[in-house]
């Protein structure tokens, strides 16, 4: 893992810090970048995200996807957590967490935005950073990759139906029109440029793909920590004013994060699954798509809102809380290597 990936949190700590200074010293400066929209895109934050994801894009290679049948258990596991319960425990989690039993510490014009922001956090999984976890636990690589392939896949055509699915069903009003712009802003066309430019490259042999993804790299990290300056440049009155709602909104991320990780983990060692595919699913099915998020609710609900910040506590809290899944994976795996003996595997 880069010093960046190691450090992410204090490095999100910094954006912080630095945002909210920027954004009381020139508050003229931060409002001219929110009104450079067109069609409800930020100008300024589009081209920020598509130079943060175009480089992760570029690394899939979606022919993995022939390697599926290989890890069948292990990815039918990854899936199911991944699709069908971290959307919808994130959804619960939000609604008791922030429409109950915190209300009273938290702005009530807000909440629906904060629910819709852990929403939005939850309703795809990692596209880069499973790769740093995998390799940390030993995981199959190639499983990684055809995983990874596979949830990209997906994540072109389910992730605003589920996503409008779910803010529907916590009563919150979906613009489907952003909606529907910002999947193909922020993942079709993305995607389908990064393909393009991984063909261009592979043509010149695989050495020139993997020169430039390491190229690449430091212009996705600045993208990210300029687009965190940004988005707390326009909130830090509320995070002055409310300095607990970053604690309180992190309570629900750290509960789906353990809660689908061990609930993977557990399903594949009943399956028999081999530890080195065990280990990389349990932590796909706990990953968000932090960056995807991010750039979805600002282009839903605006760089002031809820929903924003809400993503914005997920790229807080990811590094810690993935190494610590990544140590339980790692110390537990005599305890797994046994469950999956003894089912005769």
């Amino acid at each position: 893992m880069g010093s960046f990936e190691r450090y992410l949190t204090v490095w999100v700590g910094l954006c912080i810090v630095a945002g909210v200074i920027l954004g009381k010293l020139f508050p003229s400066v931060f409002q001219l970048v929110a009104q450079m929209e067109v069609a409800q895109v930020n100008l300024p934050v589009g081209l920020l995200i598509w130079v943060m994801i175009i480089p992760m894009l570029v690394k899939i290679d979606f022919s993995a996807l022939s390697q599926v049948k290989s890890h069948w258990r292990g990815i039918g596991v990854t899936l199911v957590v991944n699709w069908l319960v971290k959307p919808f425990s994130m959804a619960l989690l939000g609604w008791l967490f922030i429409r109950h039993v915190f209300a009273g510490w938290l702005p009530a014009d807000q909440i629906d935005s904060y629910i819709a922001g852990l929403i939005l956090l939850a309703a795809a999984p990692c596209t880069a950073m499973v790769f740093v976890w995998s390799q940390l636990c030993k995981g199959d690589p190639y499983f990684t990759l055809s995983q990874v392939a596979l949830n990209d896949s997906i994540m072109i055509v389910a992730f605003a139906p589920l996503v409008a699915l779910l803010l529907g069903m916590a009563s919150i009003t979906v613009p489907w029109d952003t909606l529907i712009t910002s999947v193909g802003l922020y993942i079709i066309l993305p995607v389908v440029l990064a393909q393009l430019f991984r063909k261009a490259l592979l043509r010149q042999g695989p050495d020139a793909l993997t020169k430039v993804s390491q190229q690449l790299g430091p212009f996705s990290i600045a993208a990210l920590l300029l687009t965190l300056v940004l988005l707390f440049a326009f909130q830090g009155e509320a995070i002055t004013e409310q300095p607990l709602v970053i604690g309180i909104l992190a309570i629900p991320i750290l509960i789906q994060v353990f809660l689908n990780s061990g609930l993977a983990y557990i399903l594949n060692r009943k399956l028999g699954v081999a530890h080195c595919v065990a280990g990389p699913s349990s932590l796909i099915g706990a990953s968000n798509f932090f960056e995807l998020s991010v750039a979805t609710a600002i282009s839903l609900f605006g760089f002031q809102s809820g929903a924003a910040l809400a993503t914005v506590v997920g790229v807080l809290i990811e590094v810690p809380v993935m190494l610590l899944v990544v140590g339980i994976v790692n110390r537990s795996q005599s305890w797994y290597q046994a469950g999956v003996t003894s089912n005769g595997k």
